[in-house]
């Protein structure tokens, strides 16, 4: 299977990470080789150094930087042939897909941001020719996460870059990035795919009927990782469905508090049942790390560290609560966007039909100005919760307001 393949409804997409990562092939073979000529049909201005994926949630910019990353490492030996880089299978891409890779660096971080320091040694590392001969790939996902000074830390790096690294820099959109570091990268927006796309794909790899596919897909909003746990996950859907039941229990103010206390001690249960699987495991193999022993006296530094991870790990529990909960204002979204839609009679399709009854209700009991507001309430939660707002404030001052309509 083609590293590709993973890119749901992106045909454009992929037609120019293949292009460029032929014309990278090119620069290789050239830089090699003194005079060798370029590969026919391969043209070097395809290629650059810095790279900015955007799209709406789930759409797929880590997937496509993933696999962008794997076809510049690729080393098919049909590549001779005229092939496509990115096969999948050749020792190349299967350790860039699995993250074993010696010259691809993934940035990561379950907290809320991206701090200066692993960028500085980020922009040392980018420094270096890669070991492998090919080209040395750092990604970062969630670029939108930097700190102020982590993106400057960054700017440089992507101002001065050794020849043969490559940047790839995922964030939700242009505006997330600073104007600085966005001008320097080549732009690829990702779309949002069609709900037969993902249903095609929940079929095809995950093995679901097409019926549940398709309206897991549709209910997903094209979200690919979330319609996927709709599709294969019964507590994902038991809690979708509890969310849109909201809409019918806010008649009261004490239906409005207990909806909001539902969801967010449901965020916080999320929370918990991570710090349990992780955390613990995360502090043992720490200790392990320094030669700690039960009873005995810590080694040196091993304090700093234990503080500094539970930092990491209370942040994480942060990030979780917020996910949770966003999820949940999205599910409400979509709920709330398919009234609109059967009051101003839409033939289109509803991410909700599995709700058409709940729908239908809500739609008949007011006006479209009611529903506009509401959308509204959740949109002004979401602002709220990006500002720090405690989550059970936020949200009940969102329950009441849909019950004000």
């Amino acid at each position: 299977m083609s590293v590709w393949d993973d890119l749901v409804g992106q045909d454009r997409v992929v037609e120019q990470l293949s292009a460029a990562a032929r014309a990278a092939r090119a620069t290789v073979a050239a830089g090699r080789t003194a005079g060798a000529p370029a590969e026919p049909g391969a043209n070097a201005s395809l290629m650059t150094h810095a790279w900015l994926f955007t799209g709406p949630p789930g759409a797929g910019q880590t997937t496509a930087a993933r696999a962008f990353a794997a076809a510049l490492q690729c080393t098919s030996p049909d590549l001779e042939l005229g092939g496509t880089p990115g096969c999948g299978f050749c020792e190349g891409c299967h350790t860039v897909l699995s993250g074993s890779h010696a010259d691809v660096k993934y940035v990561r971080t379950d907290g809320l941001s991206i701090g200066v320091g692993d960028m500085r040694d980020l922009v040392l590392r980018a420094a270096s020719y890669p070991t492998g001969g090919r080209w040395s790939v750092i990604l970062v996902d969630a670029a939108h996460r930097l700190t102020e000074a982590a993106a400057n830390a960054l700017l440089k790096g992507v101002e001065e870059p050794s020849p043969r690294t490559v940047w790839l820099l995922c964030a939700p959109s242009v505006q997330d990035v600073l104007p600085t570091i966005r001008s320097r990268c080549r732009l690829l927006v990702l779309r949002t795919p069609s709900a037969e796309a993902v249903a095609d794909m929940l079929v095809r790899r995950d093995g679901v009927d097409p019926g549940p596919a398709h309206a897991a897909a549709l209910a997903g909003q094209g979200d690919i990782e979330r319609s996927r746990r709709l599709a294969v996950d019964e507590q994902a859907r038991a809690r979708r469905a509890e969310v849109l039941r909201i809409p019918l229990e806010v008649a009261d103010v004490g239906g409005c508090l207990a909806a909001a206390q539902r969801l967010v001690d449901t965020a916080k249960a999320d929370a918990e049942a991570l710090a349990e699987t992780q955390d613990a495991k995360e502090t043992d193999d720490l200790k392990a790390a320094y030669g700690a022993s039960e009873g005995s006296r810590a080694p040196r530094g091993m304090a700093g560290a234990v503080k500094e991870l539970e930092k990491r790990q209370k942040s994480r529990a942060t990030r979780t609560r917020r996910e949770t909960l966003n999820t949940a204002l999205l599910d409400l979204l979509g709920f709330y966007r398919d009234v609109l839609a059967l009051q101003f009679g839409s033939a289109g399709p509803l991410a909700n039909e599995d709700h058409r009854q709940t729908l239908d209700r809500i739609a008949s009991a007011g006006p479209a100005e009611s529903t506009l507001r509401r959308i509204e309430a959740v949109l002004a939660c979401r602002e709220a919760l990006d500002r720090n707002v405690d989550p059970l404030l936020a949200v009940e001052a969102m329950t009441l307001a849909l019950r004000a309509g």
